[in-house]
């Protein structure tokens, strides 16, 4: 029992961890050395379903699909769980980034709950600017707490 409560708590750990690994990756990284990459998610220059921002979810899933492998390579040890913290990670990212907030999958489009509207936009108000520079909210599942009080006084 004790080591089922161990492997829970690395799952939830690398989860939470990577909401700060996805703030600075995307604060430092994307609106900095690989802003090629990200500039057609703040300007859509393409007109098909992909960007080249989504270059970035097959960076992200290495780290994850790496740990996965030797963790089970190794008997299912604390890798595999990290690796599954940062699946599950990647997982809420897709559903909250790209099927909630950009809705690239048309449902989940009336959800009235004051922390997705906060989510919301909060993101709205980083795509507002167009540019690497002058940016905010890079978080994805927490964002300033302004947008959390606003969007609470709402409900």
């Amino acid at each position: 029992m004790e080591s089922v409560i161990l492997n829970i708590l690395i799952v939830l750990a690398a989860f939470l961890a990577m909401e700060g690994v996805a703030w600075f990756t995307h604060k430092y990284v994307m609106h900095g050395l690989l802003w090629t990459l990200h500039k057609d998610h703040h300007k859509k220059e393409s007109s098909g379903f992909f960007e080249h921002n989504d270059f970035f979810f097959l960076i992200f899933a290495i780290p994850g699909i790496t740990a996965l492998y030797f963790g089970m390579q190794a008997g299912y040890n604390f890798l595999f769980f990290i690796g599954l913290g940062i699946t599950l990670y990647g997982m809420a990212y897709f559903f909250v980034h790209d099927i909630f907030i950009h809705q690239r999958f048309k449902f989940l489009r009336k959800t009235d709950n004051f922390y997705f509207r906060a989510i919301r936009r909060a993101h709205k108000m980083h795509h507002k600017h167009l540019g690497p520079e002058d940016g905010e909210c890079f978080g994805m599942l927490w964002v300033p707490l302004k947008y959390f009080k606003d969007q609470r006084k709402r409900a």
